[in-house]
């Protein structure tokens, strides 16, 4: 249906056909150009010009112009038509039996089959071209005259009569033959230009396609890489609600005891002193002085204060909730989480320890981690300020805010300290002060210097250089805690539940280093943890 109705638009109001060579008036209307030609010559031999079909008239003949627009319309149309049979231009001079026509002479307007061809005139005027029905297109619409030249300024065919009637003059006109070659010169230029875009536009199709393709298979990845890391994410934060939940309820059951088994004293105490309180009484009550005086001594009745002192010694001893080693399981479990997710530590780099402070019988692995001792010095180093005179080493990077923890494996030595200390802390020391073989004095770093250390079975707290009577814990894993500005330094035991083993407290007025020291010959220690706590996560 809409194949039909396009093809009344496309046909001729003279002929009745579909268009052939359209051309346009100055009205608007189009025309096959041989039919409208025929109309005017008519028109002009009664002196007078107007369209056919809206009879506009002209006071001169009008020009013809190709519309080049219908003419591909009609082309395209003709294309989509595979029944319709292309018509064939015929030999005008053949009237028996149509023979094909191989040439036509725009002179004579007669196309001309091969026989007819070679008996043909061969004078200058009578111009050949490929076989045509619309020899009238080839001639200039006004003098009639085959068109030769082409104006480069009006963009028009024209003929020799166009050329000196003075319509062109001083315009660029050249042959036919040499504008088209012209014309075909920028337009392989073009097309050339128009093809390298085509190439690019291809290449960018197809890397548009392949960054398509590698974005959906990234997005699948990281899909399914985000459904495992947050359901692995809920796990921890289950376990971690567990852990720290236990840790609270037996903390409590610990103190729910302890108070009970004091309350029972109590309650055996307040009997005693109850029955005490009665002999008392009836001794007040009896009015014989001798019986009072005979009746038993009151030195047992009166003796309560050593009681009375033990109960108040105990009373400011009961234990509350250990809420910084709660929080610290509850902050390190998270932060542990979160580098999970991260999957990065933050801190501990290569270069941890400062190989340039370590005493001469340290070995610092490579990756600024590991520091083993050996019985003599490890290679000729040469003393600086900065170097220990003894078997310890600090980190390169100093700490002034915030709150880090640090774990510490110290199960490859049996003589070992770990802390933290000033810059200024002494590197060296009075050797005649000294008891131990490579040890300083812990007294000279008083309120330089806040750690532990151990020899064997016995602990020691190195700012007030005293052994503390604990055992050994079975963990081989030390975890320090800093918290800068609330002036704390704390040791854990990283076991389950963690056990606290001390805290240190001061007003910090200096960046802090962590210090390692081993004295137990092949003896190492090792940082396996460091992080740096961030009260936002937490």
């Amino acid at each position: 249906m809409a194949s039909a109705d396009l093809r009344r638009e496309l046909d001729c109001s003279i002929c009745l056909n579909i268009y052939t060579d359209p051309v346009i008036l100055p009205c608007g209307h189009n025309y096959c150009r041989v039919c409208i030609d025929r109309v005017l010559d008519t028109q002009g031999r009664s002196g007078g010009y107007s369209c056919p079909e809206c009879r506009t008239e002209f006071p001169v003949r009008p020009a013809l112009y190709r519309n080049i627009t219908l003419c591909n319309i009609v082309e395209n149309f003709r294309s989509t038509q595979p029944d319709e049979e292309k018509s064939e231009v015929f030999c005008t001079h053949c009237v028996d039996s149509p023979v094909p026509a191989v040439k036509s002479c725009l002179h004579c307007e007669a196309s001309l089959c091969d026989k007819h061809l070679r008996v043909h005139s061969k004078s200058p005027e009578h111009v050949l071209c490929d076989p045509t029905t619309s020899l009238e297109s080839r001639k200039c619409s006004v003098h009639k005259k085959i068109l030769e030249y082409y104006c480069s300024v009006d963009g028009a065919c024209i003929c020799l009569a166009c050329r000196l009637d003075g319509a062109h003059h001083g315009h660029q006109v050249k042959m036919l033959a040499a504008a088209s070659e012209m014309k075909k010169e920028k337009l392989k230029t073009i097309h050339q230009k128009l093809k390298t875009k085509q190439t690019v536009a291809v290449r960018r199709i197809l890397r548009l396609q392949e960054h398509q393709r590698k974005v959906m298979d990234k997005a699948g990845g990281e899909k399914l890489n985000i459904t495992v890391l947050l359901g692995n994410l809920r796990g921890h934060l289950e376990d971690l609600e567990k852990k720290v939940l236990g840790e609270i309820s037996g903390q409590a059951e610990k103190i729910s005891v302890s108070i009970m088994e004091m309350t029972r004293e109590l309650e055996i105490k307040k009997e005693e002193l109850s029955r005490k309180m009665g002999d008392i009484e009836e001794l007040c009550n009896m009015t014989d002085p001798l019986i009072v005086l005979q009746k038993s001594e009151t030195g047992d009745l009166c003796d309560t204060e050593d009681g009375d002192d033990e109960d108040r010694e105990r009373r400011d001893n009961l234990r509350d909730l250990d809420m910084v080693g709660i929080s610290h399981t509850l902050y390190t479990g998270l932060s542990d989480i979160m580098s999970g997710i991260n999957n990065r530590m933050e801190g501990a780099g290569d270069t941890f320890l400062d190989e340039s402070t370590a005493g001469d019988k340290l070995q610092i692995s490579v990756d600024g981690k590991t520091v083993t001792a050996f019985p003599s010095p490890f290679m000729d180093l040469p003393e600086t300020p900065k170097r220990f005179k003894f078997s310890q080493v600090m980190s390169s990077q100093s700490f002034s805010s915030g709150r880090h923890y640090w774990e510490v494996e110290v199960g490859g030595s049996a003589y070992w300290d770990i802390g933290m200390c000033y810059p200024s802390v002494k590197r060296s020391w009075n050797p005649e002060i000294c008891s131990q073989r490579d040890h300083p004095d812990l007294g000279e770093h008083k309120n330089k210097y806040w750690g532990i250390h151990r020899y064997n079975v016995a602990w020691g707290l190195a700012d007030r250089n005293e052994h503390c009577p604990c055992s050994y814990p079975s963990s081989k894993i030390i975890r320090m805690y800093l918290d800068y500005e609330a002036g704390k330094i704390s040791f854990y035991n990283p076991t389950v539940p963690i056990t606290h083993i001390c805290t240190f407290t001061a007003t910090f007025t200096e960046p802090l280093h962590v210090v390692i020291g081993v004295w137990d010959d092949y003896g190492y220690l090792k940082i396996c943890g460091e992080r740096a706590i961030n009260d936002q996560n937490c």
